[in-house]
């Protein structure tokens, strides 16, 4: 194209004022792709014709006279250099304005307080709202919550999930490993790790560095709940059991505790109503057990057979607290269960410390002493202590079986404990 060809402002001009006069628009060569797409409307618009991988395309340039001809051809020129190395110029427009807005709805939910979406912190919280409270209870799911808000959120929760690699997820570890946390460490080491499988399978990010990271902490010292496993030593235990001279209801809660095999909690909370007496069995509902939240809404209740001695005591209690909810009502009002310090607190009284016995221990010592010294199968006391059985299949087989082992399993335990009471008293024992 000849240099007298290529557009000027006056031919531009003169264009406009006579695009009145055609009833559909033209356009204008200025040469090298550039057009004026010139409307009846007296509007001439900008474009760019190329092509790209064998298609012809059009991109838009501005309108005249706010682009003018100088700016339109610049304009023209960068697209042209964009052709020539392989580039879309209208996809590379397209990817411009996306991050424009991705850094603009950035910026105003930072200025809003809001985590910004594809952060940790956006998918941490996502998580734990979508599926955690979903599992777990409602205060695992707010103690997870808090972990993330006081030990990740301030190194990580802004961080792109996509971004973040092992060193640096080790790095926030090692903060909270640093102060002597080992078990917080250990638990937002995991639940990092399910937050970033779960932005794997949302498509955030493509890898998750908690797995990394398995040997990179130290490991925490497990310390059990403190019971007793000695013959004599449990012996004495039932001897001072059996001469508490406190409250009726704490004698019969702590004369429950090693023939019963419930955990504290619920041992505490047991309603009268829960007691079958045709069967001789306390029957608990789901709810009460300590499960996932679809085991106490869809799981089968535990039962507890009664043994003789237990029976006897459970008659005893009754004329004390049948008349109310609970069998082991708080000492101030019938309208609650007894506090979750009251059996500890009677240990203490006994001379028991901490470190020695605790309420939970009784499990422990049934545990340990039913397996070893009578010989009962390991998995009928599982299935009485109820724990939990890893896969679904055993789940539903232990539903079913082993009551009438476990019914010979309490009245045996329940026998032995007296025969180590008894011989603990014929050799003086104080």
């Amino acid at each position: 194209m000849a240099v007298s060809d290529l557009l000027s402002d006056r031919s531009i001009q003169s264009a406009l004022r006579t695009a009145s006069d055609s009833a559909t628009a033209r356009k204008i060569s200025d040469g090298g792709g550039l057009l004026l797409d010139v409307r009846p409307s007296r509007v001439g618009w900008w474009r760019f014709r190329y092509r790209i991988a064998g298609v012809e395309k059009m991109l838009s340039l501005g309108v005249y006279p706010d682009v003018s001809l100088r700016e339109a051809r610049s304009r023209r020129d960068d697209a042209r250099r964009l052709v020539s190395n392989g580039i879309d110029p209208s996809k590379q427009r397209q990817s411009v304005r996306a991050a424009e807005l991705k850094k603009a709805l950035r910026n105003k939910q930072v200025a809003e307080g809001r985590p910004i979406e594809g952060s940790f912190e956006y998918l941490a919280r996502r998580w734990v709202e979508e599926i955690h409270r979903s599992k777990v209870s409602k205060g695992h799911a707010d103690r997870t919550l808090v972990r993330f808000e006081n030990d990740a959120f301030p190194l990580l929760g802004s961080r792109p999930i996509a971004e973040i690699d092992p060193p640096e997820l080790l790095r926030c570890l090692r903060l909270v490993e640093s102060r002597g946390a080992l078990e917080t460490a250990h638990r937002l080491k995991d639940s990092c790790g399910q937050v970033f499988r779960y932005a794997i399978a949302s498509g955030e990010c493509a890898r998750n560095p908690a797995a990394d990271l398995r040997e990179a902490l130290r490991p925490v010292q497990t310390k059990h709940f403190a019971a007793l496993l000695e013959p004599s030593a449990v012996g004495k235990l039932m001897v001072d059991i059996a001469e508490y001279r406190g409250s009726a209801v704490t004698r019969a809660a702590l004369m429950l505790s090693p023939l019963l095999l419930l955990r504290p909690g619920e041992l505490r909370h047991l309603e009268w109503e829960w007691m079958d007496e045709t069967r001789d069995v306390l029957v608990l509902p789901s709810r009460l057990m300590k499960r996932s939240i679809a085991g106490k809404q869809d799981g089968p209740p535990h039962v507890v057979p009664l043994a003789t001695q237990a029976k006897e005591i459970l008659v005893q209690l009754g004329s004390h607290t049948r008349s109310g909810k609970y069998m082991f009502p708080s000492l101030t009002s019938s309208q609650r269960c007894m506090s979750e310090n009251t059996v500890r607190s009677a240990l203490r009284r006994l001379g028991y410390t901490n470190d020695e016995m605790t309420p939970h221990g009784f499990r422990a010592t049934a545990r340990t002493m039913a397996a070893e010294r009578l010989g009962i199968d390991p998995e009928v006391i599982e299935a009485q202590l109820a724990h939990a059985v890893g896969d679904a299949l055993g789940r539903a087989y232990n539903r079913t079986q082993y009551l009438d082992q476990r019914v010979q399993l309490m009245q045996r335990w329940a026998d032995y404990l007296d025969e180590l009471r008894d011989k603990a008293q014929q050799h003086g024992v104080t």
